[in-house]
């Protein structure tokens, strides 16, 4: 099955069961699972939250043990969270910066997750195992899947 089809199967079923939800823990974990199980090529997938300045702290996710504390300056995480742009790293070897939570770890994809002022409150990590896995299929999509948290974020201070 295509990437775009598994993508596309994933959205018809969150859609249904993030409709009126507005607890952004309870929206990150779903996605998460949906995400996780949906999709052949994620290895680890997560969400990092923002809960102070320049600090995201691990969300709901699934896979093995990621990182507990990423501080903006530190990996692919950081640069996203302090860009607040989309990461794209075909082979994690080549970057230096680049946080090693697994060895087996070849690719990765990090989307923001914005407010509705627009400031990064979450970032979304997907971690492969397969070289170059991650390509604009993957960053339409996350980052549609990400605009309906953005959506549903409200303003507060910290945490997330």
């Amino acid at each position: 099955m295509s990437k775009a089809s598994q993508y596309a199967q994933v959205l018809d079923r969150l859609q249904p069961l993030l409709e009126g939800e507005t607890d952004a823990i309870a929206m990150m974990a779903t996605i998460v699972c949906e995400l996780h199980q949906g999709l052949e090529h994620f290895d680890w997938t997560g969400f990092y939250r923002v809960v102070a300045p320049g600090v995201l702290k691990i969300g709901p996710y699934q896979g093995g043990h990621g990182c507990l504390t990423i501080p903006f300056e530190r990996g692919v995480c950081g640069q996203c969270a302090r860009e607040a742009k989309t990461q794209i790293v075909p082979d994690v070897s080549l970057v230096p910066h680049h946080i090693a939570c697994s060895s087996t770890t070849r690719s990765e994809i990090v989307v923001p997750v914005f407010d509705s002022a627009g400031r990064v409150r979450a970032v979304l990590d997907v971690d492969s195992d397969t070289p170059a896995a991650f390509d604009a299929v993957d960053r339409q999509y996350l980052e549609e899947i990400c605009g309906w948290l953005n959506r549903s974020l409200p303003n507060p201070a910290f945490p997330c």
